[in-house]
Protein backbone atom coordinates (compact mmCIF):
# COMPACT_ATOMS: atom_id res chain seq x y z
CA UNK A 1 0.00 0.00 0.00
CA UNK A 2 2.76 2.41 0.98
CA UNK A 3 4.68 1.70 -2.23
CA UNK A 4 1.53 2.40 -4.28
CA UNK A 5 1.09 5.74 -2.51
CA UNK A 6 4.70 6.70 -3.25
CA UNK A 7 4.25 5.73 -6.91
CA UNK A 8 1.06 7.79 -7.20
CA UNK A 9 2.70 10.80 -5.55
CA UNK A 10 5.65 10.55 -7.94
CA UNK A 11 3.26 10.56 -10.91
CA UNK A 12 1.09 13.45 -9.73
CA UNK A 13 3.55 15.75 -7.96
CA UNK A 14 6.41 17.51 -9.78
CA UNK A 15 9.95 16.80 -8.61
CA UNK A 16 11.19 19.61 -6.37
CA UNK A 17 14.76 19.95 -5.06
CA UNK A 18 14.92 19.29 -1.30
CA UNK A 19 17.92 21.62 -1.03
CA UNK A 20 16.96 24.75 -2.99
CA UNK A 21 13.30 24.12 -4.06
CA UNK A 22 14.11 24.39 -7.78
CA UNK A 23 12.63 21.79 -10.18
CA UNK A 24 14.15 18.37 -9.62
CA UNK A 25 15.72 16.01 -12.12
CA UNK A 26 17.63 12.71 -12.33
CA UNK A 27 14.40 11.07 -11.13
CA UNK A 28 14.97 12.65 -7.71
CA UNK A 29 13.80 15.66 -5.76
CA UNK A 30 17.16 17.26 -6.55
CA UNK A 31 18.00 19.91 -9.14
CA UNK A 32 20.96 19.56 -11.56
CA UNK A 33 23.01 22.23 -9.77
CA UNK A 34 22.65 20.66 -6.33
CA UNK A 35 23.29 17.22 -7.78
CA UNK A 36 26.48 18.51 -9.42
CA UNK A 37 27.61 20.12 -6.15
CA UNK A 38 27.62 16.76 -4.37
CA UNK A 39 30.94 14.89 -4.55
CA UNK A 40 31.19 11.14 -4.93
CA UNK A 41 33.50 9.42 -2.49
CA UNK A 42 35.98 8.12 -5.03
CA UNK A 43 38.70 7.05 -4.71
CA UNK A 44 38.32 5.77 -1.16
CA UNK A 45 39.73 3.17 1.20
CA UNK A 46 37.95 -0.16 0.80
CA UNK A 47 38.14 -0.81 4.52
CA UNK A 48 36.90 2.46 6.08
CA UNK A 49 35.70 4.52 3.08
CA UNK A 50 38.12 7.35 3.91
CA UNK A 51 38.66 9.51 0.79
CA UNK A 52 42.09 8.86 -0.70
CA UNK A 53 44.28 10.70 -3.23
CA UNK A 54 45.19 7.33 -4.77
CA UNK A 55 43.67 4.86 -7.19
CA UNK A 56 40.48 3.11 -6.08
CA UNK A 57 40.78 -0.36 -4.64
CA UNK A 58 43.41 0.22 -1.93
CA UNK A 59 43.49 0.43 1.84
CA UNK A 60 44.51 3.49 3.81
CA UNK A 61 47.53 3.27 6.11
CA UNK A 62 45.37 2.81 9.22
CA UNK A 63 43.45 -0.13 7.72
CA UNK A 64 46.69 -1.73 6.56
CA UNK A 65 48.21 -1.49 10.04
CA UNK A 66 45.07 -2.36 12.02
CA UNK A 67 42.23 -3.94 10.04
CA UNK A 68 38.84 -3.34 11.63
CA UNK A 69 35.87 -5.71 11.98
CA UNK A 70 34.34 -4.59 8.67
CA UNK A 71 35.29 -6.69 5.68
CA UNK A 72 34.55 -3.67 3.47
CA UNK A 73 32.91 -0.27 3.73
CA UNK A 74 31.33 1.80 0.97
CA UNK A 75 30.31 5.44 1.39
CA UNK A 76 28.55 6.65 -1.72
CA UNK A 77 29.21 10.39 -1.25
CA UNK A 78 31.43 12.78 0.67
CA UNK A 79 29.74 14.69 3.46
CA UNK A 80 29.69 18.22 2.07
CA UNK A 81 27.61 20.46 -0.19
CA UNK A 82 24.10 19.11 -0.90
CA UNK A 83 24.61 15.95 1.16
CA UNK A 84 24.98 17.87 4.43
CA UNK A 85 21.69 19.71 3.88
CA UNK A 86 19.85 16.50 3.01
CA UNK A 87 21.20 14.70 6.09
CA UNK A 88 20.30 17.54 8.45
CA UNK A 89 16.78 17.82 7.07
CA UNK A 90 16.30 14.08 7.15
CA UNK A 91 17.57 13.53 10.69
CA UNK A 92 16.50 16.68 12.48
CA UNK A 93 13.66 18.27 10.48
CA UNK A 94 11.47 15.19 9.97
CA UNK A 95 11.98 15.53 6.22
CA UNK A 96 11.45 11.95 5.02
CA UNK A 97 11.55 13.15 1.41
CA UNK A 98 15.17 14.22 1.98
CA UNK A 99 15.83 10.65 3.14
CA UNK A 100 14.32 9.32 -0.07
CA UNK A 101 16.75 11.52 -2.02
CA UNK A 102 19.67 10.17 0.03
CA UNK A 103 18.59 6.60 -0.69
CA UNK A 104 18.33 7.46 -4.38
CA UNK A 105 21.84 8.92 -4.34
CA UNK A 106 23.15 5.81 -2.58
CA UNK A 107 21.56 3.77 -5.35
CA UNK A 108 23.45 5.79 -7.97
CA UNK A 109 26.77 4.68 -6.48
CA UNK A 110 26.38 1.09 -5.33
CA UNK A 111 29.11 -1.12 -3.90
CA UNK A 112 30.21 -4.06 -6.08
CA UNK A 113 29.49 -6.71 -3.41
CA UNK A 114 25.69 -6.57 -3.07
CA UNK A 115 24.83 -9.96 -4.49
CA UNK A 116 23.43 -12.40 -1.93
CA UNK A 117 23.65 -9.98 0.98
CA UNK A 118 21.17 -9.00 3.71
CA UNK A 119 20.74 -5.32 4.64
CA UNK A 120 20.84 -4.64 8.39
CA UNK A 121 20.10 -1.07 9.55
CA UNK A 122 22.09 0.36 12.45
CA UNK A 123 19.29 0.95 14.99
CA UNK A 124 18.44 3.91 17.18
CA UNK A 125 17.81 3.40 20.88
CA UNK A 126 14.11 3.19 21.69
CA UNK A 127 14.20 6.54 23.53
CA UNK A 128 15.76 8.30 20.52
CA UNK A 129 13.28 6.56 18.25
CA UNK A 130 10.37 7.82 20.37
CA UNK A 131 11.72 11.37 20.16
CA UNK A 132 12.35 11.33 16.41
CA UNK A 133 9.39 9.19 15.40
CA UNK A 134 11.34 7.17 12.83
CA UNK A 135 14.67 5.38 12.49
CA UNK A 136 16.63 7.01 9.67
CA UNK A 137 18.87 3.99 8.99
CA UNK A 138 15.88 1.64 8.90
CA UNK A 139 14.10 3.87 6.38
CA UNK A 140 17.20 4.04 4.20
CA UNK A 141 17.64 0.26 4.34
CA UNK A 142 14.01 -0.35 3.34
CA UNK A 143 14.31 1.94 0.33
CA UNK A 144 17.61 0.37 -0.70
CA UNK A 145 16.02 -3.05 -0.29
CA UNK A 146 13.22 -2.12 -2.67
CA UNK A 147 15.72 -0.72 -5.18
CA UNK A 148 18.12 -3.68 -5.07
CA UNK A 149 15.80 -6.58 -4.22
CA UNK A 150 17.90 -7.41 -1.15
CA UNK A 151 16.14 -8.47 2.06
CA UNK A 152 16.16 -6.15 5.08
CA UNK A 153 16.39 -7.64 8.57
CA UNK A 154 16.41 -5.97 11.98
CA UNK A 155 19.19 -8.09 13.47
CA UNK A 156 20.47 -5.52 15.98
CA UNK A 157 19.19 -3.76 19.06
CA UNK A 158 20.70 -0.70 20.69
CA UNK A 159 20.79 -1.63 24.36
CA UNK A 160 21.53 1.80 25.79
CA UNK A 161 21.05 5.40 24.75
CA UNK A 162 24.64 6.56 24.25
CA UNK A 163 25.93 10.12 24.51
CA UNK A 164 25.76 12.06 21.24
CA UNK A 165 28.86 11.20 19.22
CA UNK A 166 29.31 14.62 17.59
CA UNK A 167 31.23 16.17 20.52
CA UNK A 168 33.55 13.17 21.07
CA UNK A 169 36.91 12.28 19.57
CA UNK A 170 37.65 8.90 17.99
CA UNK A 171 38.68 7.07 21.18
CA UNK A 172 35.84 8.60 23.20
CA UNK A 173 33.38 7.45 20.53
CA UNK A 174 34.65 3.89 20.78
CA UNK A 175 34.36 3.86 24.58
CA UNK A 176 30.93 5.46 24.36
CA UNK A 177 29.67 2.65 22.10
CA UNK A 178 31.27 -0.29 23.94
CA UNK A 179 28.53 -2.87 24.46
CA UNK A 180 25.88 -0.58 22.97
CA UNK A 181 24.59 -3.15 20.46
CA UNK A 182 23.40 -6.71 20.70
CA UNK A 183 22.18 -9.17 18.07
CA UNK A 184 18.51 -10.05 18.50
CA UNK A 185 17.67 -12.41 15.63
CA UNK A 186 17.37 -16.11 16.50
CA UNK A 187 18.95 -17.06 13.18
CA UNK A 188 21.48 -14.69 11.66
CA UNK A 189 22.67 -14.52 8.04
CA UNK A 190 26.23 -15.57 7.29
CA UNK A 191 26.97 -12.26 5.57
CA UNK A 192 25.34 -8.85 6.07
CA UNK A 193 25.62 -5.21 5.05
CA UNK A 194 25.16 -2.60 7.75
CA UNK A 195 23.26 0.48 6.53
CA UNK A 196 23.58 3.96 8.06
CA UNK A 197 23.44 7.59 6.99
CA UNK A 198 26.81 9.18 7.86
CA UNK A 199 30.15 7.67 8.84
CA UNK A 200 32.61 9.85 10.75
CA UNK A 201 35.19 7.78 12.63
CA UNK A 202 33.46 4.45 12.01
CA UNK A 203 33.03 3.75 15.74
CA UNK A 204 29.29 3.09 15.45
CA UNK A 205 29.66 0.70 12.52
CA UNK A 206 32.54 -1.11 14.23
CA UNK A 207 30.54 -1.59 17.43
CA UNK A 208 27.56 -2.90 15.44
CA UNK A 209 29.80 -5.21 13.40
CA UNK A 210 31.43 -6.66 16.53
CA UNK A 211 28.03 -7.39 18.05
CA UNK A 212 27.00 -9.30 14.94
CA UNK A 213 30.28 -11.20 14.79
CA UNK A 214 30.00 -12.21 18.44
CA UNK A 215 26.60 -13.68 17.57
CA UNK A 216 28.06 -15.73 14.71
CA UNK A 217 27.87 -13.57 11.56
CA UNK A 218 30.89 -14.40 9.44
CA UNK A 219 31.16 -11.35 7.19
CA UNK A 220 30.05 -7.78 7.90
CA UNK A 221 30.27 -4.98 5.37
CA UNK A 222 28.81 -1.45 5.51
CA UNK A 223 27.03 0.85 3.05
CA UNK A 224 26.46 4.47 4.11
CA UNK A 225 25.22 7.57 2.38
CA UNK A 226 28.20 9.78 3.21
CA UNK A 227 31.67 9.82 4.75
CA UNK A 228 33.08 12.84 6.54
CA UNK A 229 36.57 13.95 5.54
Amino acid sequence: MQGWIHWLAACLLPLRCRVCAQPGSHGLDLCPACHAAARRNLPACQGCALPLPLADGVLCGQCQRRPGPLLACHAAWCYGPTIDVLVRRYKFDNDLAAGAVLAGLMGQCRPPWLSGQVLVPVPLHRQRLAQRGYDQAHELACQLGRATGLPVRACLQRRRDTTAQSALDREQRRRNLRGAFTAIAATLPASVILVDDVMTTGATLEAAAKALQRAGVGQVRAWVAARTV
